[in-house]
């Protein structure tokens, strides 16, 4: 099956994802709830959560070497079963290490779906559609990220550690069997003549720095990072912010739900909005705003504005991830496709690593409102490196398919041969 054809298995991948991304928003908040209970302080805390972050860090690269020249699919079962063994073994845990070595796992088995979802989605896609599915693909996130926060609180509560410990651990549980039902979705996910190329011969590597110097890549891994670190921090920083301004953290729950429901809505009219701006202006627009709206919550505002102001930064931040996606496949060399993107991962994991200790330190000396405009500062310093990102082939942003190569060949009828570097 070409590209471009029957998109039935986007639809198994948005669910799938959703489930998955799920199961890991239920289970990190649960993971901390669950090492207070054990004793650990906020230092311990910090580090079980760098964990889940930092793990990844070595296995990103290798695992989108063997991608672009492997099938993508079998890294999501492999995903999914660590994904769900961590959240599960998180709950069993009796020692704040155990607690550390499976959140790590958990971030591993995290950063295995991502890699082999992303490179599907790129594989599977023809060049006209990849900002459009990638935009969909990355609604499932967003319905994890909106849903898993809430279930978690739903399930964790108790006055005492011994509570805490067990409704914690009930909420990791319930995490592992949410990560397992990924599975239902994940049969037959990846076209048999895609999952055929894709087995042809090794190739020769492309250098990690020849990637990183194409045009294009350094600027998608820049724009990703900052919008996670905005989203991670926003998470971690609002209930901050709440306490110092008296509002409820129920409210701030709602102001968070706000900020989710908005991505998500986001990414449901990209592609219109990628027909009236295209993808250079959209994004250099789109961070800008959102440099702006990340200042702007560090002002003594009411909590009505405090809303409005979140919908539209969530609005904004939607549009970063799905599209420097594109950018960076686009941008990459041929035969290191995968590998760019697992570098642009690498990024996100170093931002998640990086910011939030950053912004502690800003908050520390200058208040819990500095890390907003710190953040607002890194967002306007990516809307400068989309300015300068590739343009997208002509008609691209309509939805046409010209000019030459791939591209021409697929406009005058001929099938268009997805290699495995894709």
């Amino acid at each position: 099956m070409r590209p471009g054809g029957n998109r039935g298995w986007l639809l198994r991948l948005v669910i799938a994802f959703g489930f998955a991304q799920g199961a890991v928003s239920m289970a990190r908040p649960a993971v901390s709830y669950r090492a207070l209970a054990l004793g650990a302080d906020e230092r311990a805390v910090g580090v079980i959560a760098g964990v889940y972050a930092l793990l990844p860090l070595f296995a990103a690269v290798p695992l989108g070497r063997r991608t672009d020249h492997g099938r993508c699919a079998p890294l999501l079962p492999l995903g999914v079963v660590l994904i769900s063994g961590g959240c599960a073994l998180s709950g069993v845990a009796g020692s704040l290490g155990t607690m550390a070595l499976w959140s790590g796992v958990m971030g591993l088995g995290h950063l295995c779906f991502v890699i082999g979802a992303q490179s599907l989605v790129a594989r599977q896609s023809a060049p006209h559609e990849q900002d459009r599915n990638f935009g969909h693909f990355t609604i499932g996130a967003a319905l994890g990220q909106l849903v898993g926060p809430i279930a978690a609180g739903a399930v964790i509560g108790g006055d005492g550690p011994r509570e805490l410990a067990g409704t914690s651990a009930l909420a990791l549980l319930a995490a592992g069997a949410t990560g397992a039902v990924a599975f239902t979705s994940l049969w037959r996910i990846e076209h048999r003549r895609t999952a055929a190329a894709s087995r042809g011969g090794p190739g020769e590597r492309v250098p990690v720095g020849r990637i990183l110097r194409s045009r294009g890549v350094p600027a998608g891994i820049l724009i990703s990072l900052a919008v996670l670190s905005a989203t991670d921090i926003l998470t971690a920083y609002l209930p901050v912010v709440g306490e110092h301004r008296g509002i409820a953290p129920a409210v701030i729950g709602v102001l968070l739900s706000l900020r989710a429901a908005a991505t998500i809505a986001c990414r449901l009219v990209l592609t219109p909005l990628l027909r009236l701006l295209g993808r250079t202006a959209l994004l250099t627009v789109t961070c800008a705003l959102a440099a702006l709206l990340c200042a702007g919550i560090a002002l003594p505002v009411p909590v009505w504005a405090l809303g409005l102001l979140l919908v539209a930064l969530g609005f904004c931040l939607g549009v970063g991830q799905p599209l420097s996606m594109t950018t960076v496949v686009q941008a990459a060399p041929d035969g290191a496709r995968s590998t760019a993107l697992a570098l642009r991962l690498t990024g996100n994991r170093l931002g998640q690593v990086a910011a939030p200790a950053a912004a502690g330190l800003v908050a520390g000396v200058a208040g819990v409102a500095a890390p907003f405009v710190m953040l607002g500062v890194l967002l306007l310093l990516s809307s400068g490196v989309a300015v300068r990102s590739p343009k997208e082939p002509r008609g691209e942003a309509d939805g046409e398919v010209g000019g030459s190569g791939e591209r021409g060949s697929r406009r005058r009828g001929v099938p268009l041969r997805r290699q495995s570097d894709i």
